[in-house]
């Protein structure tokens, strides 16, 4: 008995010294590699995430990942972080579909983004410009609005699909315009632009990327910009207020979110460092070339700025009675 209870007391004080069962504290993150989660592969939150991805990873001498689900299945991958560990170490850079679009559209979805996430700071805007086909005789959004309520049929939309920024903005556009507009859905921003381009449509609504090589090669006009401030990379186009069009405002924008629950310390860490990189030259003009700029700010006005967009959006669908079905 005495020689097990002495076996015993070895192991005990053993395991007590053993590296590995040393817990792991929220100073000491990350020890191992960290996850992003975010759209699929090419998207804005995608680059971004990739590059963000690169920065964190090269500060913290940590491998940071990026794990890609496509439009449709974001929702799934916003669930996976609302329920994962609260350790800091599953990571969510979301765009506005999961956070506010998804939450007002949808019955029933498995996560609270209220509830199950914790806001870290917002990326990254890119707001929308407004381009119509070269084929359309205006060249200002006022002479367009009049073009567009002059018609006898209603003016034909090229939409993203369903719920996008795009399909958001021509449900936005048709309302303040007092336009009878009709949407036409295609996948993704690319295919709405190449459908203007064939004429299939009239307009549409895109990120800098999509449509300003079309501008350039004279096959699209940009009428304006949706947002309340010029977009510095593009500081000739006016804003829709400017334009004659207040109100009209819409934007891609981007986010970082971690569970709930994740302790203080992580969250504090990842504002701090994440700040810091937005507000690197180098990165902001990475941003600039997607039409974006760098929109780094605390967890409470992030917050604010989702429940805000949650409740636009909200006042969007009751005065359209927009639908995704």
């Amino acid at each position: 008995m005495h020689r097990i209870a002495g076996f015993l007391g070895l192991l005990t004080i053993a395991t007590l010294v053993l590296p590995a069962s040393k817990p792991s504290h929220a100073e000491d993150y990350p020890t191992r590699h960290v996850r992003i989660i975010t759209a699929g592969a090419g998207t804005f939150a995608d680059i971004i995430a990739r590059h963000m991805a690169h920065r964190l990873s090269t500060m913290w001498g940590r491998a940071v990942i990026v794990e890609n689900h496509p439009a449709a299945a974001l929702t799934i991958g916003t669930n996976m972080v609302a329920h994962a560990r609260p350790d800091g170490y599953t990571l969510l850079l979301a765009d506005r579909s999961p956070l506010t679009t998804a939450p007002v559209l949808y019955k029933h979805l498995s996560y609270d983004p209220v509830r199950d996430l914790r806001p870290i700071t917002l990326i990254a805007r890119a707001p929308a410009i407004l381009a119509v086909s070269s084929s359309i005789p205006v060249d200002t959004l006022r002479d367009f609005i009049a073009y567009a309520r002059q018609q006898q049929e209603p003016i034909l939309f090229a939409s993203a699909g369903n719920g996008t920024m795009v399909h958001l903005a021509g449900a936005l556009f048709g309302l303040l315009a007092h336009a009878n507009i009709q949407a036409i859905q295609y996948r993704g921003g690319t295919e709405s632009s190449m459908a203007v381009l064939r004429n299939e449509a009239k307009f549409t609504f895109g990120s800098m990327p999509a449509i300003w090589p079309h501008v350039k090669a004279g096959h699209m006009k940009a009428l304006a910009v949706a947002s309340a401030t010029r977009l510095p990379s593009l500081p000739d186009i006016p804003t829709c207020a400017e334009a004659g069009l207040p109100g009209m405002e819409a934007e891609q924008w981007t986010a970082m979110l971690v569970p709930a629950g994740t302790p203080d310390q992580i969250a504090v860490k990842l504002n701090h460092d994440i700040v810091a990189i937005l507000h690197d030259p180098t990165f902001k003009e990475m941003l600039r070339t997607q039409g974006a700029e760098a929109a780094p700010g605390t967890p409470e006005e992030l917050a604010s700025f989702i429940a805000s967009e949650r409740s636009r959006l909200q006042d969007l669908v009751n005065k359209t009675h927009l639908s995704i079905d």
